[in-house]
């Protein structure tokens, strides 16, 4: 088991693309193929920290690498063509349904991670002496979000519906949405957690308001958000169905930890995302769904997150959720 992390990876050339060609080469030879896992080194993608720390995938027999991506798009498009196997939790399920709407049938969802009002992830910050005190007051002001179009295209349409319709949306990189607040090149950022908890227990920014997804785009406060996907190839599924639901049973007792002891699996957080260790108990974690654990109401606020994305012209189509989860 590999892990490394690569910023903007320029999958399809270089170096870069060299290294992929070799290990899709290793994988058409090898008996016990390599799942290259990308994923974003954020909060939601615990599972799979645990999987990787406490060995869940090598007592399966696997041989995989994860590779963190600044940008969850790098990711999708990896496993399009075929360099990427998996994705972790903490993709966006966005950048998943942009990829099925432009190359369809090259991924199944496997388990998805839910936020909402109770389950924090994306809020919006401000300064810690800032005088803004809600979103409305942002009208005019600079908002950063997360890199890729679900992350701009939820920011816009949360402070339109708070009265800044064409908002300029500046995207950066999480980890440098504190730094961009600090030196005021930004009043506010859409972001996730870790960020927000670190941004406030080092006294640097204070949270707006967390749970927006459900609250302005889903209308409840408590509608689950599926805002991350994990995913598996499914190209990987047909070419190996018994290593690929190894790989699934691993990453399910990543759940599974996550849900049992959920303070003591927060410590693998540090390694992956760079939060300082005392931080670590303070992190709030997501809610998750395996593929076979949705209920009705589960896929029709999921499909309802796509429809917005279609409605935001971010999806050219619809996109039907349903058919992109694992078949039970």
């Amino acid at each position: 088991m590999r892990i490394r992390r690569r910023n903007f990876l320029q999958l399809l050339g270089g170096t870069t693309g060299a290294i992929f060609a070799n290990a899709l080469s290793s994988n058409a030879q090898a008996k016990n193929p390599k799942i290259v896992i990308g994923y974003p080194a954020v909060t939601p993608a615990l599972p799979l920290y645990l999987a990787l720390e406490k060995g869940y995938f090598t007592k399966m027999g696997l041989d995989v690498e994860a590779i963190a991506f600044a940008n969850p798009q790098e990711v999708v498009e990896g496993i399009i063509k075929g360099k990427i196997q998996a994705a972790g939790n903490g993709v966006s399920s966005g950048n998943l349904a942009i990829g099925e709407d432009k190359s369809p049938g090259f991924f199944k969802i496997i388990c998805s991670n839910s936020s909402n009002t109770k389950f924090v992830l994306e809020q919006f910050v401000v300064a810690k002496n800032s005088e803004i005190k809600q979103i409305s007051e942002l009208n005019g002001k600079k908002v950063c979000s997360g890199l890729g179009p679900q992350n701009i295209a939820l920011a816009k349409a949360i402070l339109a519906k708070n009265g800044y319709p064409n908002a300029q949306i500046v995207p950066l990189s999480f980890d440098k949405h504190i730094a961009a607040i600090e030196s005021g090149e930004v009043d506010s950022a859409y972001t996730l957690e870790p960020i927000g908890t670190v941004g406030r227990s080092e006294g640097k920014t204070r949270t707006l308001e967390a749970g927006v997804v459900s609250k302005y785009i889903l209308g409840d406060p408590l509608a689950p958000w599926f805002g991350g996907s994990a995913a598996i190839s499914t190209k990987f599924l047909a070419e190996y169905p018994a290593i690929a639901q190894k790989f699934i049973t691993a990453y399910r007792m990543g759940v599974m930890e996550v849900r049992r002891n959920p303070i003591l699996s927060r410590k693998y957080l540090q390694r992956y995302t760079k939060i300082n260790p005392a931080l670590t108990s303070r992190v709030p974690l997501p809610d998750y769904r395996m593929f076979d654990e949705f209920s009705a109401d589960d896929v029709k606020y999921f499909q309802y997150f796509f429809d917005f994305l279609t409605s935001e012209k971010v999806l050219s189509r619809k996109v039907d959720v349903l058919p992109l989860l694992l078949s039970k």
